[in-house]
């Protein structure tokens, strides 16, 4: 390799996507939460373009695409590159460009952080795994799997429930194969060979079913930040509004844990809404 080949190499790398990530570091950092740090953040994401040709040069192509990418995951404060949060080449107009997706891990992620659940169970049901649930009767699914099976057989369901801090059981997300692809088919570049339904098949429908639970759970730090400011607020207007005797007003004693729905274990359904997925499955 000539000296002339050498100094190439490393004015690409200078001036290529890596360099760009580290250039918008600060505006990364400013929209992370505070649990992650930038600098991780950073190395990790350009470890990631590094490593993959493909991701390279869809990230050459459309520089934009690579930070709007970077910019959800760190919004969100999930680690790219990863099954938290996938980055993947697609083709727009015959050229490769970035597309960042939310993986299962990702989606699990978020309602952890939240606070308000103890555990998240995310699993598929392939065709020779017994499966039982009937909602009204069953709080939670019975899931027999035979794990000396050489083969459990094709993916045939998935299904997602949170138990909360109160021990309460979140409703119980169950979808079927026809629904899974439904959702499939309505995810940006899942046709494509670097996509992660093509990859990552049995991760994605987990994903699926994850994401639909989070309609029912919180799934933010977010969520208890504003539980605390709405419970200041409410304190500081209950001592504002003192009776005519000078005496206080009632003040809360506890932030909410749920968001309202105080009435136990919640029943489930089959759900059958692959819209709400949209570009994100």
């Amino acid at each position: 390799m000539t000296d002339q080949t050498v100094s190439n190499a490393v004015a690409v790398r200078e001036n290529g996507p890596g360099a760009l990530v580290q250039q918008y570091k600060a505006d990364l950092a400013q929209v992370m939460p505070s649990h992650v740090k930038p600098d991780t953040f950073v190395r990790l994401a350009v470890g990631v373009l590094r490593r993959d040709r493909n991701l390279a040069l869809a990230a050459s192509n459309n520089p934009a695409a690579l930070m709007g990418a970077l910019m959800d995951a760190a919004q969100l404060g999930l680690t790219p590159g990863t099954e938290q949060y996938y980055l993947v080449p697609r083709k727009v107009k015959g050229r490769l460009e970035i597309q960042g997706i939310r993986g299962y891990q990702g989606e699990i992620e978020l309602i952890y952080r939240a606070g308000a659940v103890s555990s998240v169970i995310v699993e598929v049901v392939r065709t020779a795994d017994t499966f039982r649930y009937s909602p009204g009767r069953d709080e939670r699914p019975v899931h027999e799997i035979d794990w000396d099976a050489a083969d459990r057989g094709p993916l045939r369901l998935v299904y997602a429930y949170a138990v909360m801090k109160d021990g309460a059981t979140s409703k119980v997300v169950v979808l079927n194969q026809a629904q899974v692809m439904a959702a499939k088919a309505l995810s940006q570049g899942f046709d494509s060979p670097f996509s992660p339904w093509q990859k990552h098949e049995e991760a994605m429908w987990m994903k699926t079913a994850a994401h639909r639970l989070t309609k029912w759970v919180p799934t933010s730090a977010e969520y208890m930040r504003e539980q605390l400011r709405a419970h200041a607020d409410v304190a500081a207007e209950q001592r504002g509004s003192a009776t005519a005797d000078g005496s206080p007003g009632p003040v809360p004693t506890e932030v909410p844990a749920s968001d309202g729905d105080d009435e136990g274990p919640i029943e489930a359904e089959f759900v059958d809404d692959a819209l709400e997925t949209g570009a994100r499955s």
